[in-house]
């Protein structure tokens, strides 16, 4: 975390030479009152300041620094400033991590020589702090002074340059660029900006994830102290992550656990800077929805169908007015206008306040979630807008007496002028701009108020442990179903033979029909390793025989038939995130369909439910056409007896797949009909795990 002196500097100095000089001028163009001083070896002054020769000179102890040199000048510098007890720096010099390993040696030398000090970057344009007036920042920028805003979190600075000059009239509190985060990462920001009682929402621009684990820690502060979180992460395309690793070396991550890690973190995710600002407008005038329940009113059915088209686009709902409201609206509006939500109120009554008022009042006493007046006033420049005064002055009083959350919308981000934007949030009104960008931001802003709502505390994920993956040994399927099957997961009665006599035996004695698998191959039925549904002795010692040519062992297990469904259950190892669980459509063709859903661990049964239900194929769990419903129960007990296994085996876990899971019908359980098992040897395991691995023969993959 940043320090309060750090973070609301007193004294600034400043090294370098044209960025120096920027962040010099940015701080006296808003009005910062503090001391600067500039720092160069050669200028006697810098824009009619006083300049010292080096930290030495420096009348005092900075509560902040800038600098602004090459690389090899910054580490010098940053460790005479932590040797004079200076509050932090921020290091914008690039050359380091992101450039390869001279650069990361480079980076802990770096590292070094800030000791305690607090350090931002390198490679980092730095913070701005809108409350003081603080501009740590090398360029120009386009924000003002506010007494409360929300706060920006990026990890690009060109990025943050151009959020700055948003006109969309979202007051911003502080902003912060990363850069490659050495001393200061995402979850630093977070919990800095969080308690900050100036700060009203926080914007993330996320590249990458380091710690998962401290990003849901830092965002569950975040919540105690009412600070909603909207976040827009960058490369879920491959092009997209390549730039991602060349631009700061950071891990881009899986993009489906980030999805995870926000959904259990309370975070809104949104896919635009456009929806981002919009977002943040709404969290800061109204915080987090109650409900997607939204009311919308407009002079156009044109406007409206547009509306409705983008709202049916999301989870908000456009819910028909009551009957009270129906009778209540046609006392007010004209005889023609028919009565609905969305309302198209036309424009008889456009330029009579009094008249719009009552309009305004009556539709917004039906108590939705979010009203919005779409309002697009016309061209500054070219045009007269002073018709429009009636209706922002009806829709700020109706806003005033009901206190119901309101919204103005335009339906073009064009058409709603920073003037206007800014008088509305002055009246505790949020000022949305263009239809594309704002519905996705109320929906967001509605996500994060259901996600706050959630009675289910949130579990802490599991620290993403890394394992060096060398010689992995794949344990086979019997050994594999036989450990799972301790932890609950319902297995077919097998038998294991190497003798084609003793595989007829088995079959006998399990009953037909039967199913005949080779063991030590990790997919079977890509080399004719399985054969299925087994009806007679002669077909059993074919099998056996054909098998035994892959392998010393085959598997005799009992075919499991009538199922409704068939799913994967499975474990993967993330870079970041550690083990995993992910839950899918199963069976041969689970690669096509790529229908599947992550789960960080630990897990619950409320959030396997809620996978499940999501899945593609979740209709064929409900009675898809007639068919028996599926044991859901059943289903969700498998997928945390899978859980607790990766949970115990989080140190030596690779892979794991159950797949097909066969789904039967209610009452009837399900079945793992295959699996797999991955794990690197010579970490602590189970006591049984243990002794399973050793007592198999294994394959090293």
């Amino acid at each position: 975390m940043l320090s309060a002196r750090f973070l609301r500097p007193k004294s600034i100095a400043v090294f370098g030479g044209r960025e120096a000089k920027k962040v010099i001028e940015q701080c006296e163009a808003v009005g910062f009152t503090g001391e600067i001083w500039p720092v160069h070896p050669k200028h006697e002054e810098i824009l009619g300041r006083k300049a010292y020769r080096s930290v030495a000179e420096l009348p005092g102890s900075p509560d902040a620094a800038y600098i602004a040199v090459n690389r090899d000048l910054s580490i010098q510098i940053v460790g005479e400033l932590a040797a004079r007890d200076s509050g932090g720096a921020v290091c914008y010099a690039t050359g380091f991590s992101e450039a390869g390993e001279q650069g990361k040696a480079l980076e802990q030398s770096l590292l070094r020589a800030a000791g305690n000090m607090p350090l931002m970057g390198p490679n980092c344009y730095g913070f701005l702090n809108y409350i003081q007036g603080a501009m740590m920042w090398p360029d120009q920028q386009g924000g003002r002074r506010v007494e409360r805003g929300v706060a920006f979190i990026t990890m690009s600075s060109n990025i943050a340059f151009n959020l700055t000059m948003q006109r969309r009239g979202l007051p911003v509190s502080y902003l912060v660029s990363l850069g490659n985060r050495l001393k200061f990462d995402l979850h630093d920001a977070i919990s800095t900006f969080a308690e900050q009682d100036e700060v009203s929402a926080i914007g993330l621009y996320v590249e990458g994830i380091s710690d998962p684990r401290a990003f849901q820690r830092a965002a569950d502060i975040a919540r105690q102290y009412g600070k909603p979180i909207v976040a827009l992460k960058s490369g879920h395309s491959e092009i997209a992550s390549q730039v991602v690793m060349s631009h700061t070396a950071a891990l881009s991550g899986s993009d489906s656990l980030i999805d995870a890690l926000f959904e259990r973190a309370g975070v809104a995710r949104v896919n635009s800077l456009e929806t981002l600002v919009e977002t943040l407008k709404l969290l800061h005038v109204h915080g987090p929805l109650g409900g997607v329940r939204i009311g919308a009113m407009s002079t156009s059915g044109g406007d409206m169908s547009i509306m409705a088209d983008a709202i049916s686009e999301t989870p908000l709902t456009l819910p028909p007015i009551s009957d009270s409201g129906v009778l209540a609206l046609k006392r007010v509006v004209h005889e023609r206008m028919a009565i609905a939500n969305p309302l198209d109120y036309q424009l008889f009554d456009w330029g009579n306040r009094d008249g719009l008022l009552r309009t305004y009042e009556t539709f917004m006493n039906e108590g939705f979630d979010l009203t919005i007046s779409m309002l697009d006033l016309p061209r500054e420049d070219r045009c007269d807008a002073s018709d429009w005064e009636s209706a922002e002055q009806a829709i700020i009083e109706a806003a005033q007496n009901l206190k119901y959350p309101t919204a103005v919308m335009s339906t073009m981000s064009d058409n709603l002028p920073e003037a206007l934007a800014l008088r509305m949030i002055d009246r505790g009104i949020v000022p949305l701009c263009g239809v594309q960008a704002a519905v996705p931001a109320v929906a967001a802003a509605a996500r994060i108020g259901q996600l706050w709502a959630r009675k289910e505390p949130t579990q802490l994920i599991l620290s993403g442990t890394q394992v060096e993956l060398v010689g992995e040994h794949l344990i086979d399927e019997a050994r594999a179903k036989e450990v799972l099957s301790a932890y609950g997961l319902s297995v077919p009665q097998s038998r294991v033979v190497s003798k084609v006599e003793d595989g007829i035996a088995a079959a006998q004695e399990l009953g037909y029909p039967v199913v005949v698998k080779a063991l030590g191959i990790a997919h079977k039925t890509d080399v004719g390793g399985v054969r299925l549904n087994l009806t007679q002795p002669a077909d059993v010692a074919d099998a056996v025989e054909h098998m035994l040519t892959m392998g010393r062992t085959v598997l005799i297990e009992r075919m499991v038939s009538g199922s409704v469904a068939e799913l994967i259950v499975g474990v993967s190892r993330d870079e970041q995130f550690g083990l995993h669980l992910v839950v899918g459509a199963g069976g041969i063709l689970v690669e096509l369909l790529k229908d599947s859903r992550p789960l960080l661990l630990p897990t619950n049964r409320t959030e396997v439910e809620k996978a499940l239900r999501s899945l593609q194929a979740a209709s064929l769990l409900t009675g898809f056409r007639g068919r028996s419903e599926a044991d859901l129960e059943a289903v969700i007990d498998a997928v945390m007896a899978v859980a607790v296994f990766a949970e115990d085996h989080v140190e030596s876990l690779i892979e794991l797949d159950v797949n097909p899971l066969m789904v039967l019908p209610e009452g009837q359980g399900v079945v793992a009909a295959d699996a797999l098992i991955r794990f690197v040897p010579g970490h602590h395991q189970t006591t049984q795990a243990a002794h399973l691995a050793s007592a198999v023969d294994v394959v090293t993959e």
